[in-house]
């Protein structure tokens, strides 16, 4: 089944003529209607729909009705649509399945209409226009048991062990951003709308759509590549640092669903697959790097001698968001994703493990000046069998954590830990991962020889210990964006800075002194450039401070003279003169532990085309 959701202001339909011999008769269904304020849902049946029962009519209608709430409209209006697939059920089927799908919504207390199958009928329709008015949905029956909503228990876990229900926990002051992933999750609370901030950030970056491609899909300009080539590198320095034998790998981003490991295991997925069709085979796009680390250590010869080690990819990942639903380095169709998968002999050293795996993430994000809420995903047998290690991890994390139980048996991990930021817009964003994995090992033929000679399975812990490289991007831009808006002025860190320090003359006739400057930063590895335009100074300075520069280096006639530069930090305010050295120095000692990359622009300003996204922000700032 496919769908073509539109939230409409109005619609106005009217049947016309017969379009096929079995068009639905006109009195059990409705010949002319005007709506308002009604989800339009376009519905093409396809082959095979029927036969996927109440199970997968069930998992269309609850997604249809979620989306109908969250967008707040009156009613849905089911309209069938031959001319979303060339794939159709017999008009008998098709009438059957929208018949119900109707009743399905029904029971949910939502107002349906449903247009009449097999008319040639007329429609006007005005799109409101909002991030969720337009989405598609694509659904296929043998997918609806791994898509079926399950039963959930939500409870609020405590350091000290209490075990709470969200309808009873008294959120403190300092519990804030908790209480609103609560509100999220479990009360399902609508969040504020808004346009974020951190969508201009992003672009002031140069990271931006590429219109000529899929939607989701980025492109990244010089200063938004040189920011993903520094996460990339330190995401290797931060896995290499849990001091666990490590082992970097790279593999394909394609997979063929015939086989029973990849497509039991993508299935989980449900509509998320990015799938494509070549030779007549079905291939799905990797959503992480499991596929292609499972298919390729599944052939190594493992001895628990070896056991524990680990696989790192830093692989390319697609995953089929929504279009109204993606948001610049946040939500995307395609992404570059560090994934870390640990091989442990058994769930205790699994367990173990994951104490240091979670110590890592949130000294990671502690770095950036912020903080994780956690959401903890445990199955039923899990949590009963093993409380006290999940209150042992509440209790490292330093404060309460929102628990969902899970029925067991129906993922391959037994804990999935989600660990979210509070942005700008008061969202829950989720950033870094944490899985125990009993599953996947014996899935796709994973084995080691034990200390008695026999076949065994190890446990695999699967983590993003920063999140994805364009997640990790998007913690630290909207840190700053909330900086700004506390009147604090926004920074990046250094080591992440495209450029870290900018050398601006006062005029021409420093220009040769300038390039001393320069030449001297660039020999210490430090991303550096020069403003030698014919331009005021006043506006060089401006321009410098529009792409959050960290260190602005200002020289004249006295600079020149006493063999000095004049230093503006950004992060501090400060402006004070010093030697070339004495900067280097401090640039280097901030730069301590982080890799230092390229830069990715010339080093002359004056050598540079405009760059589109740098314009726009020099134009805003003139109005």
């Amino acid at each position: 089944m496919r769908l073509l959701l539109i939230h409409a202001e109005t619609f106005e339909f009217k049947a016309r003529e017969k379009a096929v011999e079995e068009a639905e008769p006109l009195e059990e269904a409705i010949e002319h209607l005007t709506l308002t304020n009604t989800l339009v849902v376009f519905t093409t049946v396809e082959e095979g729909d029927l036969k996927g029962g109440e199970e997968f009519i069930e998992t269309v209608s609850t997604d249809i009705a979620d989306i109908a709430r969250k967008v707040r409209a009156d009613s849905v209006t089911l309209y069938p649509y031959a001319h979303l697939s060339k794939k159709l059920a017999s008009p008998p089927e098709a009438i059957e399945v929208l018949k119900l799908l109707e009743n399905s919504l029904k029971r949910k207390e939502i107002k349906v209409v449903r247009a009449p199958f097999g008319w040639y009928k007329s429609f006007t329709i005005k799109c409101i226009g909002h991030p969720l008015s337009e989405l598609s949905r694509e659904y296929k029956p043998e997918l609806a048991k791994a898509r079926r909503v399950l039963p959930r228990e939500y409870f609020i876990i405590t350091p000290e062990g209490d075990v709470i229900d969200p309808k009873e926990y008294k959120f403190s002051s300092e519990e804030e951003e908790l209480r609103i992933l609560v509100e999220k999750e479990v009360f399902k609370k609508e969040l504020t709308g808004g346009k974020p901030r951190i969508v201009e950030v992003c672009k002031k970056f140069g990271f931006e759509w590429e219109p000529m491609s899929d939607a989701g899909h980025m492109r990244y300009g010089p200063h938004a590549t040189v920011m993903m080539e520094a996460v990339m590198e330190y995401s290797w320095r931060v896995a290499k640092s849990l001091d666990i034998p490590i082992f970097r790998v790279k593999g394909t981003n394609m997979f063929n669903l015939k086989f029973r490991p990849v497509k039991e295991h993508a299935e989980l997925f449900g509509d998320r697959l990015y799938e494509l069709t070549s030779d007549n085979e079905k291939l799905v796009l990797r959503y992480a790097a499991c596929h292609q680390q499972f298919a390729m250590i599944k052939d190594w010869i493992i001895s628990y001698r070896e056991l524990p080690f680990a696989a790192f990819e830093l692989a390319d990942s697609y995953r089929y968001e929504q279009t109204g639903e993606t948001l610049l380095c946040f939500r995307l169709r395609k992404f570059y994703m560090p994934d870390l998968h640990i091989f442990a002999k058994d769930l205790e050293e699994a367990k173990s493990l994951a104490f240091k795996v979670q110590e890592k993430i949130f000294e990671e994000i502690r770095k950036l000046g912020r903080d994780y809420v956690s959401i903890y995903n445990i199955t039923r047998d899990f949590f009963d069998s093993n409380r006290d290690y999940i209150v042992e991890l509440v209790k490292r994390e330093g404060k309460p954590v929102l628990a969902v139980i899970h029925p067991p048996g129906i993922y391959y991990w037994v804990l999935n830990v989600e660990y979210n930021i509070i942005d700008e817009l008061k969202r829950p964003r989720e950033i870094a991962t944490l899985q125990i994995d009993i599953g996947n090992a014996e899935r796709f033929g994973i084995k080691y020889i034990d200390e008695e000679g026999k076949e065994r399975y190890p446990v695999i812990i699967h983590t993003a210990i920063i999140g994805s490289v364009e997640r990790y991007i998007y913690a630290v831009l909207d840190k700053a964006v909330q900086d700004e808006k506390a009147g604090k002025v926004p920074v990046i860190p250094t080591w992440l800075a495209p450029i870290q320090a900018r050398v601006i003359p006062v005029s021409s006739q420093f220009i040769e002194y300038a390039e001393k400057v320069l030449s001297k930063l660039l020999e210490a590895g430090i991303r550096a450039d020069l403003d030698d335009r014919d331009l005021s100074l006043g506006k060089k300075i401006r321009d410098a401070g529009i792409e959050w520069i960290p260190y602005i280096i200002v020289v004249g006639k006295r600079e020149k003279d006493t063999n000095t530069i004049n230093v503006r930090i950004r992060a501090t305010g400060i402006q004070k003169s010093m030697s070339i050295e004495e900067l280097i120095t401090i640039i280097k000692n901030e730069l301590c532990d982080y890799p230092q990359v390229d830069s990715a622009l010339p080093t002359h300003l004056s050598r540079r085309p405009t760059l589109h996204y740098l314009r726009e922000l020099t134009e805003q700032k003139k109005t």
